[in-house]
């Protein structure tokens, strides 16, 4: 599993594109954040749910505080009132939400329990906002309501973790359900036949354009020539981030940069991450219509190789 940002998965308005830094989470109850978001419109937040935080002993071994979840949150709000994105992490014994052993669409790379990671903790973890809480995570609920449309994660391999992740959680709560898969480069697609929702993944880590030319493979900061498939979906999540800060040409995936009429070797990463995700932000604006396809854009978040 990849790990996250503290406010991974923020409803923007994308004129004002802001990518926020934070901790290390865990892809899976950081999707139970964003789903919350975009599937909550009534009241989100009443639960007689018990809260366990875990504690050291003396000795070093874990301890287990309850408290009532009425005092972490309180018991009634709605999905206007709520703030989805400021709480903390809570211990939850009942997590997680699948078992990666038994999922089929999760790659050997990111199966961390698979690959002799000794500790299971991490995911026992889940997103409490401070002035709600979120419902469990319902996959039933998730297709009833979904039914007849789409969502497209756009990005690296952290929206890829992500796609992954929500089709684990989906198949974990309907193992039998009938499935179509379509793995290709760059567009992957999963489609739960039985209610014809699609959960999709589009792999293009700067979101804007490499080009191949004369001179080699250049990032085009001012083109993105792929958004016209991305229109498709009824919800696009995207991100975008550390391959801008990869060095060498073999890593980064360019050979050289445009921006605006200049094509030159290199520049400061910042501001051609700047660049190229203010030419998303203006895509946004001028090609989507938010009224019908919810956006999000996930944070910065650390990179996951070891």
């Amino acid at each position: 599993m990849g790990s996250m940002d503290e406010c991974i998965n923020c409803s923007i308005n994308s004129s004002s594109v802001s990518p926020m830094r934070g901790p290390k989470f865990l892809v899976i109850t950081l999707l139970s954040v964003f789903l919350a978001s975009v599937l909550l419109n009534e009241a989100l937040c009443e639960t007689e749910a018990t809260i366990i935080h875990p504690t050291r002993s003396r000795s070093g071994g874990l301890l287990r505080k309850k408290t009532p979840a009425a005092a972490a949150a309180p018991s009634k709000a709605s999905s206007i009132s709520c703030d989805l994105f400021h709480g903390s992490w809570v211990y939850d014994e009942s997590y997680p939400l699948y078992d990666s052993a038994g999922c089929p669409f999760i790659d050997p790379e990111f199966d961390c329990q698979k690959y002799g990671r000794p500790d299971q903790l991490y995911l026992k973890y889940r997103w409490q906002p401070t002035a709600c809480a979120l419902p469990r995570f319902d996959g039933g609920d998730f297709l009833r309501r979904w039914r007849g449309k789409k969502m497209m994660f756009v990005g690296d391999s952290i929206s890829y973790n992500q796609w992954q992740s929500l089709l684990c959680m989906l198949h974990a709560a309907l193992p039998d359900s009938n499935i179509s898969v379509q793995k290709r480069d760059p567009l992957s697609t999963v489609t739960f036949l039985d209610y014809t929702v699609s959960i999709m993944y589009y792999r293009t880590p700067y979101l804007v354009d490499i080009v191949a030319e004369s001179i080699g493979r250049v990032l085009d900061l001012d083109s993105i020539s792929s958004g016209g498939i991305w229109l498709g979906a009824d919800t696009l999540i995207f991100n975008t981030w550390h391959w801008w800060v990869h060095q060498g040409a073999a890593s980064q995936g360019w050979d050289y940069i445009q921006d605006g009429g200049k094509i030159v070797k290199d520049m400061d990463r910042l501001e051609a991450f700047l660049q190229g995700l203010t030419t998303w932000a203006k895509w946004v604006d001028s090609s989507v219509d938010t009224n019908v396809t919810k956006v999000f854009y996930q944070g910065i978040s650390p990179t996951h190789y070891q």
